[in-house]
């Protein structure tokens, strides 16, 4: 371009940008500066303080011990030690399509504040624009030739800021800054439902095969106890009531044992899902309650800590962040604002003429605009952001509520299952050791093998009992983990996008 254009656009440039910085520097950003809501009063999660010992229920289970503001691990399921368990949730970490969105909807959120920065900016955009005109004889032509018919060449750098005076667009990448945090909490509550799910999954087969395996060994006693019956009929030695009592106690038997097959079958569909897999597809890890060790140390966090650690209140807190920024918003809407605009180019009625001298053109303006009246839109709007922050402010109290209560349930439930195994591992023991002593007086010819078989069920139905007592126990555990925020500040095992 010819020395006197670039000149030009040096001077408006250095002016526009020296009057926008003059008028930035000076600015204020209106509506309230958020402060977080302070962390709830209490310290305790009862009236009276929670035990610091769960009690142990048998060899295979250790008593559970509560350690005050213990760090939970980022991998906390590793704590199980199942190396299969491990292996599937690593494996679904990169395949769960939940989690893909939601990494998705994280990049989204931060592209959003990327875009919303650029308003800092002046806009710059560059146009050529070339034309055949005609004009009517009876007027007089736009260049020096006085054709009627000509070519006109125009090329021209156009450049507009809009000053953020009373820190409108500030208030807004703020909200948009908080809103793709939000998204990154959202992500980790993904992260941790699916993790839960699939540690919950995994136990619900593990106590899933040991009831099927005891309710099969209780349907083939029982079929025993009917062949000796029907034979002893036979024989006459057996009423026909006690055949009759005995065929519908097989059936009862029977009747239990597609329920739990079911059951199996849909939690390893569900495996395959969490997994990002087709319930066609094969799984290979199978698990038992023997194959996991239930963890002896436990996490207990202080309430005024759990806001920091959950998710889910980290989400609401940055979402109430949001919507107080877009007070601001809306405040700043309804104030002047002003607009500076310049344009520099050439025009030319040929394009290798448009670098000659006395084709060169400029202009530099500003426009003031204020809202009069608008029938109320913008005062109402700003009302309706002030409601919509009031709303998210009570949205947060319940959401800690929730969280405090979410904790104090698992907590309540931990202890009561300690109690529950250890009673059912003592009922267990005891119709094992009835077992032994029928098998004994069995040898001895003391009493039937119907007798025998009928302490074997009962030794079998306790088993029954036990799993389901020692599942409830892991499952519990785990909803504890889940409760104090799964340590989701501690997880390296997948490469979440940095958020703003």
């Amino acid at each position: 371009m010819h020395a006197f254009h670039k000149n030009t656009l040096w001077r408006a440039g250095n002016t526009l940008l020296t009057l926008g910085i003059g008028l930035l520097l000076s600015a204020c950003a209106v509506g309230p500066d958020y402060q977080r809501p302070p962390a709830p009063a209490t310290h305790d999660y009862a009236p009276t303080a929670p035990p610091r010992t769960a009690a142990a229920s048998g060899p295979g289970d250790n008593a559970q011990q509560f350690v005050q503001d213990m760090d939970i691990p980022g991998q906390w399921w590793t704590l199980f030690h199942s190396a299969p368990l491990n292996a599937l949730i690593d494996d679904a970490l990169k395949h769960n399509a939940d989690a893909d969105a939601a990494q998705a909807a994280l990049q989204a959120a931060c592209e959003n504040v990327r875009a919303q920065r650029g308003a800092y900016f002046p806009s710059v955009d560059a146009s050529v624009n070339p034309t055949r005109q005609k004009t009517g004889s009876v007027l007089s032509s736009n260049v020096a030739s006085n054709s009627t018919l000509y070519n006109l060449t125009t090329a021209q750098l156009s450049i507009s800021y809009s000053p953020d005076l009373w820190g409108g667009n500030r208030r807004q990448v703020e909200s948009l800054v908080a809103q793709a945090n939000a998204q990154r909490f959202q992500l980790e509550a993904t992260y941790l439902t699916l993790t839960t799910n699939l540690v919950n999954a995994a136990i619900q087969e593990a106590s899933l095969r040991a009831q099927i395996d005891a309710t099969r060994s209780i349907v083939a006693d029982q079929e025993k106890i009917m062949t000796t019956l029907q034979r002893q009929q036979t024989l006459g030695d057996a009423p026909e009531a006690a055949v009759a009592a005995q065929q519908a106690a097989l059936e009862q038997s029977r009747a239990t044992l597609p329920p739990l097959e079911k059951q199996l079958a849909q939690q390893r569909d569900l495996l395959a899902a969490l997994s990002g897999r087709m319930p066609s597809d094969t799984i290979d890890a199978r698990f038992t309650l023997d194959a996991l060790q239930l963890p002896t140390e436990l996490p207990l966090s202080l309430s005024a800590r759990l806001v920091e650690q959950r998710p889910d209140v980290r989400m609401v807190d940055e979402q109430l962040h949001a919507a107080s920024a877009q007070v601001g918003v809306a405040i700043a809407n309804r104030l002047p604002n002003v607009q500076i605009t310049a344009n520099i180019g050439s025009a030319a009625d040929s394009a290798s003429s448009l670098l000659s001298t006395g084709t060169g053109f400029w202009n530099i303006g500003a426009a003031i605009t204020a809202p009069l009246f608008d029938g109320g839109t913008l005062k109402h709007k700003q009302r309706a952001a002030e409601a919509t922050y009031r709303q998210s402010a009570a949205q947060y109290r319940s959401t800690v509520i929730d969280a405090v209560q979410n904790v104090a349930d698992v907590l309540h439930a931990v202890q009561s299952d300690a109690a529950a195994v250890a009673s059912a591992e003592l009922a267990d023991r005891a119709a094992a050791r009835s077992l032994a002593i029928a098998q004994r007086q069995l040898a001895l010819g003391d009493i039937s093998e119907m007798a025998m078989l009928n302490a074997e069920q009962t030794w079998r139905q306790a088993e029954i009992t036990l799993a389901q007592a020692r599942a409830n126990r892991y499952v519990d555990t785990v909803a504890l983990f889940q409760a104090l925020g799964g340590g989701w500040w501690n997880r390296h095992d997948v490469a979440a996008a940095a958020s703003p």
